[in-house]
């Protein structure tokens, strides 16, 4: 076999294995014990997996990005219901634990200050130690997911003016693009990775080509 159809078998090999690895790499995901922690690596608002309305995600988005803008970036989790909370489903109906469980998964990476909102009340924690609520007292929480995405555009704006990062007038009307669902997050990281590997095998079986030609030709 020529060293052109060796190095070919190799890189369909390596395609192959890869395409199985991809196809089992979201399912892990998906079993991952904290989704907050996945998506708030990357943006802002972690959404629950019962629906929120597009006009609410929109003010919600748009605040807090607002917020970064004025130097308060801060990190929500709405929480409705104990299957937005992985493997702790215990800490539901307790946002204070929560958000310091949620903080310290993001410690090292997310410095700031993360606020989680769940149908029991309001949590705050920065780097796994809580925070004091006090600014957010008399809130009310409405019904459903939209009443936590809501009360958590009011929190924000009431957060950020409490710590002197005041939110300009009609920030959560402003236009924001909203984020990446946890699926696409991961999906994309899958793609990545799995197109780092080919590039690496191809480099490698290429390189082998070469070595095994210099040896032949001395």
């Amino acid at each position: 076999m020529s060293r052109t159809r060796v190095a070919v078998a190799a890189v369909a090999a390596v395609v192959l294995a890869l395409g199985a690895g991809a196809a089992v790499l979201p399912a892990s995901a998906r079993a991952d014990g904290d989704p907050a922690s996945d998506v708030l690596l990357g943006q802002d608002v972690f959404l629950p997996y019962s629906p929120v309305s597009a006009a609410v995600q929109q003010r919600l988005y748009a605040v807090t990005a607002a917020g970064r803008r004025a130097g308060y970036p801060l990190k929500v989790a709405l929480i409705s219901a104990t299957t937005d909370l992985g493997v702790v489903p215990s800490l539901f109906g307790k946002p204070s634990s929560y958000a310091q469980f949620l903080s310290a998964e993001l410690a090292g990476v997310v410095p700031g200050p993360v606020l989680v909102v769940m149908p029991a009340g309001f949590g705050l924690a920065v780097q796994g130690k809580p925070r004091a609520t006090t600014a957010l007292a008399g809130l009310p929480i409405g019904a459903g997911p939209d009443g936590l995405g809501t009360a958590a555009v009011t929190a924000t704006e009431r957060l950020a003016a409490a710590a002197g990062h005041p939110l300009p007038a009609g920030a959560a009307r402003a236009t924001a693009g909203t984020g990446a669902g946890a699926d696409t997050i991961r999906h994309a990281v899958t793609a990545i990775a799995v197109l780092a590997l080919l590039a690496g095998a191809a480099m490698g079986v290429a390189a082998m080509a070469r070595g095994r030609a210099a040896t032949r030709e001395a």
